[in-house]
């Protein structure tokens, strides 16, 4: 089944059932008025909102009606938590590479994770306002799952019976500003803006053939200002599954339901595929070329991203945003 949330009811939303096709939606506030709250009690939400998603496909739904993505907040418009891993260990041998580094063997064993801002996120059509052109503002394309309530010390085999949603997510950077967080070794914070979320999760079984070994196999696809930029292989050079990264960030804790833990900046070792980050390309230009010639993001800028199924049809929906300065 396919969730989203409407930008009404609260800071939360309103949870809704969306058809297969991304058309037409129905409120599902008898089953759970939010989907943290289904997220809550997902054993017993779980199957009845399956049920409504099935006549909301097959246009029986009561209060059926046609979707307006612009309407959409982001699934989970602020969660418990959000741990991002870095699972596409081509961008960080690239990275690394570039700046004449090794990376260390234990990144082959041992996932990178950190903390990641989960109080709020943006809609997939809400504008990325960051106060300064200069920060270096970067796009990631990401895949996201979401758990139920997962005990702590979970093995891999364990983990992946907690995952129940899958979307997508664009992991906002700062980059300019990273490089001196780094420094302090802390960590990030200030580098780290809010982040989007697309416009729908879906339950793994929705994706068929294209889920297995806990891994989305599609290409995720991304346009800057309407212009092709990548379609980089997301179950292609991933390095850690999900359950294993479920299983890391749970190692000496458990994870509350309705915790995020993402993939990282989709990268394969073919850059033919392009990229789905501007670093990555200006890593890849930086190696080549010597220096790097693709810009960060400015003003006025458009990002698209998105992930269709092998009929072209859109799983997700796309995150569509544009890069603004503060109001006035």
């Amino acid at each position: 089944m396919k969730l989203g949330s409407l930008k009404e009811g609260g800071r939360d939303g309103t949870l809704i059932v969306v058809s297969r096709d991304l058309t037409h939606a129905a409120r599902a506030t008898g089953i759970a008025p939010t989907l943290q709250a289904a997220l809550d009690d997902w054993h017993n939400a779980a199957p009845r909102l399956n049920a409504l998603y099935g006549e909301v496909n097959a246009g029986t739904a009561p209060g059926r009606f046609p979707l307006d993505l612009d309407a959409l907040a982001a699934p989970l418009p602020r969660a418990y938590e959000f741990v991002d891993g870095s699972a596409y260990l081509p961008h960080v041998e690239r990275v690394r590479r570039a700046r004449g580094a090794e990376v260390p063997a234990s990144f082959y064993t041992d996932p990178l994770m950190y903390q990641a801002t989960s109080a709020g996120f943006l809609g997939p059509r809400d504008d990325v306002v960051v106060p300064s052109e200069d920060y270096g503002i970067d796009l990631e394309a990401e895949v996201v799952v979401v758990t139920d309530d997962v005990p702590m010390a979970v093995t891999p085999a364990g983990a992946a019976a907690h995952i129940q949603l899958v979307g997508l997510v664009n992991d906002v950077s700062l980059r300019n500003l990273i490089p001196a967080e780094l420094a302090k070794g802390f960590g990030f914070l200030q580098s780290k803006p809010r982040s989007a979320l697309s416009p729908v999760f879906v339950t793994p079984d929705e994706l068929g053939a294209a889920w297995r070994g806990e891994k989305l196999h599609l290409p995720m696809r991304t346009w800057l200002n309407g212009k092709w930029f990548g379609e980089a292989e997301c179950g292609v050079d991933m390095q850690f599954s999900f359950a294993e990264l479920v299983a890391h960030a749970a190692k000496t804790r458990p994870l509350t339901a309705g915790t995020l833990v993402g993939s990282g900046t989709i990268a394969n070792q073919d850059t033919a595929k392009g990229a789905s980050c501007l670093a990555e390309q200006r890593t890849v230009e930086t190696l080549r070329d010597g220096q790097p010639s693709t810009p960060f993001l400015k003003y006025g800028d458009s990002l698209r991203i998105e992930v269709t199924d092998e009929r072209g049809a859109s799983v997700f929906g796309a995150i569509e945003q544009r890069i603004a300065p503060p109001a006035r």
